[in-house]
């Protein structure tokens, strides 16, 4: 399950983000740190692996670039500095375009695709405050993979810079990629 730190200290930034233990991984949302125990299930890792290795192939020879959990992707508010930022996030999986936006540290910015796969220990922090967030950060498409039901949400960034209704795919369905109009997933390959 997902722990926030003690309340000794109520808010971190990424400057506190990086003091500690490098063995551990954590979270900030909006300054609250959780910790990112206990480890993926099998499922979640081969459900993680099979969209890693189906973006991958298709992005040879492009200029996005895909990431797997662990990878920090820090989401500034307002002109806050880098040790300044309240947010860090470790999504499942993650597209960025701009290559400004990476450095040795991860992504700087609002990748273009996430993908969460939910636990039990993350259902509620990926539907509500990871939705919210993502929604507020402009990333255009939201993936949220439901392993246990074999069911996938994906959320479009709209014109009014909210996400639209969702549209849910299940392991008989292929799927378009809405930011690649010419990758299309059959998610029976994801699932199985």
């Amino acid at each position: 399950m997902a722990k926030s730190l003690p309340p000794s200290k109520q808010r971190f930034t990424y400057g506190d983000y990086l003091t500690w233990p490098e063995d551990e991984r954590w979270e900030l949302l909006n300054g609250i740190a959780y910790n990112m125990t206990p480890a993926p299930s099998r499922k979640h890792q081969e459900i993680s692996g099979q969209l890693h290795t189906l973006f991958n192939n298709y992005l040879k020879g492009k200029p996005c670039r895909v990431y797997a959990a662990p990878f920090d992707v820090r989401l500034p508010q307002m002109q806050e500095s880098d040790e300044q930022i309240s947010t860090v996030v470790q999504p499942d999986i993650v597209v960025v375009y701009d290559k400004n936006k990476l450095d040795d540290r991860g992504c700087q910015g609002s990748p273009d695709l996430v993908v969460e796969i939910t636990s039990p220990s993350t259902f509620q922090k990926d539907l509500k405050e990871k939705f919210n967030l993502y929604e507020r950060a402009g990333i255009l498409e939201y993936w949220i993979v439901y392993p246990e039901q074999n069911t996938l949400a994906v959320f479009h960034l709209t014109n009014e810079g909210k996400y639209s209704r969702p549209e849910v795919y299940t392991e008989q369905d292929s799927m378009i990629v809405g930011i690649f109009a010419d990758l299309i997933i059959e998610l029976q390959d994801v699932f199985s």
